[in-house]
């Protein structure tokens, strides 16, 4: 047998070259202006990302002895039809036959029965994308600054399933996973009291939502789906939204008050850009 002078290498020789050529390829694409890319290969989702949503929409206004919160002189919102409802809000959920009374009763009185009005989290996917992102192997960190407070959700991106056990909640339980350098959150286990819109759009307890989170050098791509079979008729798809990546931080929100529906002028729609 002819004896192979060769120098092999061990299991760990070999892992350490493959890390460092990963930062070496990731260093590179950043200085060529590509997507920035952790120690794993994945693509780098952190930063701040202003996404035109948080509490900046609620802007109050004196209007003699009351304070207008919402849809305050004529400000701007969908105007009402020939009959004085509100006019169809496109790309809404569609709900069951059975289920459009309380929709209806819901959307008239948004501002005695939506749950952020009452300091509770917005719910997926109203809350929308991230306003910061803090990504690690395994794991991501999600961060908002909305109208109802600070929010953050842990997706872990290692594998593990959803937890057993957790209490219902109105940001549930989320998984993540990657395709190719997209995102991919599944989040579950929900408590039935969130609006997946402003329009009296409720949920159940079945509700599942898939989110799908890409980036660019710059931006941040975020779709949503929502699953609720119990009163939905389809999937209902949320409108893309694109955020941009931006230097200044989110703050630590006000505390949250429970509107007083004495100061209230009218029902209006507040205008969301979620």
């Amino acid at each position: 047998m002819r004896n192979l002078n060769r120098r092999s290498l061990t299991a760990p020789a070999l892992l350490g070259c493959a890390a460092a050529m990963v930062a070496a390829l990731a260093t590179a694409q950043q200085g060529n202006g590509s997507v920035p890319r952790l120690a794993d290969g994945h693509a780098d989702l952190s930063g701040t990302w202003d996404n035109g949503a948080g509490i900046d929409f609620v802007q109050p206004r004196k209007e003699g002895d009351s304070v207008c919160f919402f849809g305050c002189g004529g400000g701007p919102g969908l105007p009402p039809d020939a009959n004085g409802a509100s006019a169809p809000r496109p790309n809404t959920p569609q709900y069951r036959p059975e289920c459009a009374a309380r929709v209806a009763d819901l959307d008239k009185r948004q501002v005695e029965e939506d749950p952020i009005l009452r300091c509770a989290a917005p719910g997926v996917p109203r809350i929308g994308p991230p306003d910061k992102i803090v990504q690690r192997a395994g794991e991501v960190l999600f961060l908002y600054e909305d109208v109802s407070g600070n929010f953050f959700r842990i997706v872990p991106t290692d594998g593990r399933p959803h937890p057993k056990g957790n209490e219902p909640s109105f940001l549930g339980d989320a998984v993540g996973h990657w395709e190719g350098d997209t995102l991919v959150v599944e989040t579950v286990n929900f408590n039935g009291q969130a609006w997946l819109t402003d329009n009296g759009a409720f949920s159940t307890k079945d509700l599942r939502v898939v989110e799908r989170i890409r980036r660019t050098p710059d931006t941040l791509e975020w779709t949503a789906t929502a699953y609720d079979p119990a009163v939905l008729t389809q999937p209902w798809e949320v409108p893309r939204r694109v955020a941009k990546l931006t230097d200044l931080e989110i703050v630590e929100s006000p505390p949250c008050i429970d509107r007083s529906l004495a100061h209230m002028v009218d029902g209006s729609h507040h205008t969301n850009p979620r």
